[in-house]
């Protein structure tokens, strides 16, 4: 397990009932709806004590925390930024998610509709190549190839929880880290947690009795607007303010990193 995983929580996830990535394919839910949370670190370490009798962790070779690498398209005018600022319920992300403990790539596009819904398209992207991303967002994005840009990468370690009945995935992301690529600024949202209840539908789910006893609520939150709006002081970000408090207050925003050794 990383080094910079607390000891409290290296002891807990070394209890849980294991799931392996090819047990995983049968919780794909790529057609789903999505709930987050935001909360701190000391407080998962209580959630993830909880909720062990209910759910298995994946692990891949022998490892539960993951991490993850990303790297997301937007206009020169940072439209896809707008469109969710503005509160637009439809609306889309463009990007690439590299799964570094396994070194698989999947350039995606990500849709969200306005029942709340997100469906995820993707394809395996193992080396930049120009024709199979100009053939698949020319399929299913909503902007024309040459108006992209890259704009922000981000790397963060995952850790993924299974319940029991196989019928929803729980992501749990620390140690979030964001390179802006116009502006240059970096930053590290230290003790900051993510978790995202991913299911078909408002299916039952063990860990809401447990995010309600601890007095973690449902929070909007993108990693890609918020490292935006953290990251280009230039943007506007009004009705990102209450969310970049809210950050600000539980965890402190670490400034100007080094993005590829922190």
């Amino acid at each position: 397990m990383p080094l910079d995983m607390p000891l409290a929580m290296k002891d807990v996830l070394g209890t849980y009932d294991r799931i392996s990535l090819e047990e995983m394919k049968d919780v794909r839910l790529m057609n789903r709806i999505d709930t987050k949370y935001v909360t701190t670190v000391p407080v998962l370490i209580e959630i993830l004590k909880r909720a062990k009798p209910n759910y298995y962790a994946q692990f891949i070779d022998g490892e539960c925390m993951m991490p993850y690498y990303t790297l997301y398209y937007d206009t020169e005018d940072t439209d896809m930024y707008i469109q969710h600022l503005r509160g637009r319920k439809r609306r889309q992300k463009i990007r690439i998610r590299k799964y570094e403990a396994t070194n698989i790539s999947f350039l995606e596009v990500k849709n969200k509709n306005n029942k709340g819904r997100t469906k995820k398209k993707r394809t395996e992207y193992l080396t930049p190549n120009e024709d199979v991303f100009t053939a698949f967002i020319t399929e299913h994005g909503n902007y024309p190839v040459d108006a992209l840009s890259q704009m922000i990468e981000n790397r963060f370690t995952r850790l993924t929880l299974v319940n029991k009945n196989k019928t929803e995935r729980l992501t749990i992301d620390t140690n979030l880290r964001f390179h802006n690529l116009v502006t240059q600024q970096t930053c590290r949202l230290d003790d900051l947690v993510i978790i995202e209840l991913k299911r078909d539908g408002n299916t039952h789910s063990p860990i809401l009795e447990v995010l309600r006893e601890l007095r973690v609520q449902p929070a909007k939150f993108s990693k890609y607007c918020m490292g935006m709006a953290i990251t280009n002081p230039k943007l506007k970000n009004n009705r990102f303010k209450p969310r970049l408090r809210y950050v600000e207050k539980l965890c402190n925003i670490n400034r100007n990193i080094k993005f590829n050794t922190e």
